[in-house]
């Protein structure tokens, strides 16, 4: 299957993905442990990675259960695991939602903490 192009394909697209949400997590965490002043914009760096982590490794199991068939689907596959988990990612505060309020806000700066927070 590896010499499949459709195949090498979806394993291009997961790695593409991983690439992209490792170099942000780990841009983040070096400034968080190195006391880079972000000001601000802290709160929104934080939930963008988280995001961007969480909808990457949505992605790639997507990919890896197109792949895999239906047997990925099965608790004794442990992929059924891994997309469990991933799915769950996006529960976990911050959620879609708020992301995108704190990103979009920071954008166009909006104090976080002004009240009301919609109007």
């Amino acid at each position: 299957m590896a010499y499949h192009p459709e195949v090498q394909h979806c394993f291009s697209e997961m790695q593409l993905a991983l690439e992209a949400a490792s170099a942000q997590v780990e841009r983040v965490a070096d400034d968080w442990s190195n006391g880079v002043d972000h000001g601000m914009t802290w709160p929104m760096k934080l939930v963008a990675a988280k995001h961007n982590a969480v909808e990457a490794a949505k992605k790639v199991v997507d990919l890896a259960m197109a792949v895999s068939g239906g047997g990925g689907m099965f608790k004794s596959n442990e992929l059924e695991r891994l997309y469990r988990d991933a799915r769950c990612g996006g529960f976990h505060p911050a959620n879609s939602l708020l992301v995108h309020e704190i990103v979009g806000k920071t954008v166009l700066g909006i104090d976080l903490g002004e009240q009301p927070r919609w109007g």
